[in-house]
């Protein structure tokens, strides 16, 4: 991803997600600058029709819903906090695609797992990818979890 697609992935976001969780684009730019390495586009033949945001973090650590990346000296787990596919897009397996080409860049890095929180009934889908629910979750990242205001669920997946 370059400062020049956020536009189109912001136009993406919001065609993707309901008005309750849509980020600021100053949020975006901020994990963009934050982590440019795990900030990933597609494109097609009409530009920009996906993207991906990750970071590097710590399991059972979710990020609120408009709230920074940090960083953890001692990260183990690729933390996706974004993922939306335009409609134009949808069903061409896209999103799968950035999601297996940023797990590979994770285990080439040692990291052992990933995390996500689910929302808009996506669980589904993530679980194709070899998510399951962690519950398991301290009272802070509870309330985390509670920011996005939709129902919402933290998955993990075991990339070793």
């Amino acid at each position: 991803m370059q400062v020049r697609d956020i536009p189109a992935v912001m136009s993406i976001q919001e065609e993707s997600y309901a008005a309750e969780i849509l980020e600021d684009e100053a949020v975006i730019r901020d994990r963009l600058a934050a982590f440019p390495r795990l900030a990933w586009v597609a494109e097609d033949e009409q530009g920009v029709c996906a993207y991906l945001f990750a970071y590097h973090s710590r399991v059972g650590k979710v990020t609120p819903l408009d709230g920074d990346f940090k960083q953890y000296p001692e990260a183990d787990c690729l933390y996706l906090h974004d993922l939306a596919v335009s409609r134009r897009a949808a069903g061409r397996g896209i999103g799968p695609a950035l999601v297996s080409r940023n797990l590979e860049q994770a285990s080439r890095q040692q990291i052992r797992y990933s995390a996500l929180v689910s929302v808009q009934e996506s669980e589904a889908f993530w679980s194709r990818l070899g998510y399951s629910a962690h519950t398991q979750l301290e009272p802070r990242q509870v309330d985390n979890l509670a920011s996005y205001r939709l129902p919402a669920v933290y998955m993990v997946r075991a990339l070793h």
